[in-house]
């Protein structure tokens, strides 16, 4: 769901027309800047690995829990979200839509990335006070276990929002200053619009979700607004314009959104989908699959749906299972004959198929924004995925079933037991994860951390492969993507709050649980949505927005909330990785470096077999609940 398998772009164009001049002491200044915010971030990183950790240890090994872990993980991490935004922010990482604007013919598109950096700035512009004051009302709140002032975690929201200020600014250097000007006075000029019209809004009552929450924040979105600032554009002016709220609530909203402790796991498993991949994990696993199935027609499709499951068990995130997977199979792949489009198509296709499978960023979500049992959503996960893996390989077995293997050697059977014994420690990590949260060892945040010192000491001594050299960049690499998605996750949060406080919860349940049919009809109109909603805003915003809403007329209209979980989920997949509005699908372009245009026919049908697969897990609840 984030889930978060994104396409990564920059918001300051590549035909943004360059100064010829650069002032080298801002140059300067960005590179000491992005220092002194990049290394806060890793060392935050390894800080929340240690104390959960530790805590684990503690609890589980000492008997003595550490009664102040939690709550000095919780204000850390917000400072990680944080200075993680700001990193992704610098590093132009920040989750877009950019299907309308890549199409756009060059000069275009370099006004409309500044417009889109100048609509950041915007809503940063308007939070930063907001966001100070609610630092300031926080100081008078005492943590309980360490007793110190609250204010020492609001802080942190301030901070990062002036520095991904800053580094906005700095960034509209590099670009003409007549394109720069532009573009600051049509969003200056947007935002006096609305503002004048605030007296003719008000009146208009629900109305004005329409407005804000589909115009604006569709608007925003579509005109490549990254998503979370989008978001935070929509729902401020919705506050400021049309109620008597207080700006103040919607900083602690996002605050709610960001600080749920479960989504500490999500930079958690990040590092450690790029810690299996460094370590030679994934590729210990890829190559055993390779040896069982490589000579039989289709056979190395198959251990790419067979990898894309296995990885997804350790990673949690789609776009480091990709990542982890394509490098290792593609060269050999495309030896024996296969199109470079159908690879790309089968792995977007994989990256859909997986996201059930714990421990998936979009269940943890799930779990923080609705209440659902997170062990309960692992535990439900894994058919679903097993499901679809089927019809896609049936689809695979159709396709290749005249493949020509006689070049290919079969691998003997020493050669297949020595590939298992190697990748024996890397297939353990899966079980590893989901005995100790089934056990109760640690719980679904602490559990990444297990799997992290399991990895590294498996890197260590089993693979003797640990790039020490690498650690610093995937630990901001880490922070810069857990940023991007947590931000959405608060400004997506301020938008729900939004939604429930206007009444539109109440109407949209009356409407759903009224539908002729129903559970077949609500579930039937929950995946035609999902999907519509995982093309346009991806897994976790999704989510956060309307998993709230749907899950409380889940229950009443009687269908299991883990096993809507599941069909929602799926659905999402399948319109993320839908082309041409579907992020992952160009995501896994980028990773296999294959032309998008190449992957576009040969994808429909994987999709056509996925959506069998949903079909088959939505029809059979057992197959989401039947090992609860």
């Amino acid at each position: 769901m984030a889930h978060v398998e994104v396409q990564v772009t920059e918001i300051v164009g590549e035909a943004a027309v360059q100064s010829p001049r650069r002032p080298s002491w801002l140059t300067s200044l960005e590179r000491i800047l992005g220092l002194a915010v990049e290394i806060p971030a890793a060392i935050l990183v390894v800080a929340e690995i240690v104390i959960l950790f530790a805590g684990v240890v503690a609890r589980y090994v000492v008997h003595r829990p550490l009664i102040w872990s939690d709550e000095l993980a919780s204000i850390l991490f917000l400072w990680l979200a944080m200075l993680g935004s700001a990193v992704a922010f610098r590093r132009t990482e920040h989750m877009r839509m950019t299907a309308i604007v890549a199409s756009a013919r060059p000069p275009l598109r370099a006004w409309l990335d500044l417009v889109a950096t100048c609509a950041a700035l915007a809503f940063l512009a308007l939070i930063v006070w907001p966001s100070s004051d609610y630092a300031y009302e926080e100081s008078f709140i005492t943590t309980p276990a360490l007793q110190i002032s609250n204010m020492w975690r609001a802080a942190a929201l301030p901070t990062g929002i002036c520095l991904m200020a800053l580094f906005g600014l700095l960034r509209l250097r590099t670009a003409d200053y007549r394109m720069v000007l532009t573009a600051a006075i049509s969003v200056a000029v947007v935002v006096g619009l609305f503002w004048l019209a605030q007296p003719y809004l008000r009146p208009l009552g629900n109305l004005n979700l329409v407005i804000f929450f589909v115009g604006v924040a569709g608007f925003c979105v579509f005109a490549g607004v990254p998503i979370a600032f989008g978001f935070g554009l929509a729902i401020f002016g919705y506050l400021a314009l049309t109620t008597r709220t207080p700006v103040m609530v919607l900083v602690g909203r996002m605050d709610e959104g960001m600080s749920h402790l479960i989504l500490l796991s999500v930079p958690l498993f990040v590092f450690l989908g790029l810690l299996i991949e460094m370590t030679g994990m994934a590729r210990a696993m890829v190559a055993f699959l390779a040896s069982l199935l490589g000579h039989v027609r289709g056979g190395l499709h198959y251990v790419l749906v067979g990898a894309m499951y296995l990885v997804s068990g350790i990673s949690g995130a789609k776009a480091a299972d990709m990542a982890a997977v394509a490098p290792v199979l593609f060269p050999e792949m495309k030896q024996r004959g296969a199109k470079p489009g159908d690879l790309v198509a089968l792995l977007a296709a994989t990256g859909a198929q997986t996201e059930t499978i714990p421990p998936s960023l979009v269940l943890i979500t799930i779990g923080s924004v609705t209440g659902v049992s997170i062990a309960a959503l692992f535990t439900g996960g894994l058919l679903p995925g097993v499901v679809l893996a089927v019809t896609l390989c049936m689809l695979v077995w159709w396709r290749y079933r005249h493949e020509d293997m006689s070049h290919v050697r079969r691998a003997t059977a020493s050669e297949i037991g020595k590939t298992f014994v190697v990748a024996l420690p890397a297939l353990a990590l899966p079980f590893v994860i989901r005995y100790a949260v089934v056990e109760g060892i640690a719980t679904a945040t602490e559990v990444s951390t297990i799997g992290i010192v399991y990895g590294a000491l498996v890197g260590l001594i089993v693979y003797r492969r640990f790039d020490w050299r690498r650690l610093f960049p995937m630990l901001v690499e880490t922070a810069a993507l857990s940023g991007a998605i947590l931000l959405i996750i608060g400004t997506a949060t301020g938008m729900a709050w939004g939604l429930t406080q206007s009444g539109f919860s109440r109407s949209l349940a009356s409407a759903m649980t009224g539908l002729p049919g129903g559970p077949a009809t609500f579930i039937a109109v929950s995946i035609l949505a999902f999907t519509i909603l995982g093309s346009v805003l991806e897994g976790i915003p999704a989510i956060v927005l309307f998993g709230p809403l749907l899950f409380p007329i889940a229950r009443a209209v009687g269908v299991h909330e883990v096993h809507y979980a599941m069909i929602i989920i799926l659905a999402m997949g399948i319109g993320l990785f839908a082309p041409p509005f579907g992020v992952g699908y160009y995501a896994a372009c980028a990773i296999g470096k294959v032309d998008p245009a190449e992957g576009i026919r040969p994808i429909w049908g994987y999709l056509l077999a996925l959506l069998v697969g949903l079909i088959i897990v939505a029809v059979f609840p057992w197959i989401s609940i039947g090992f609860l």
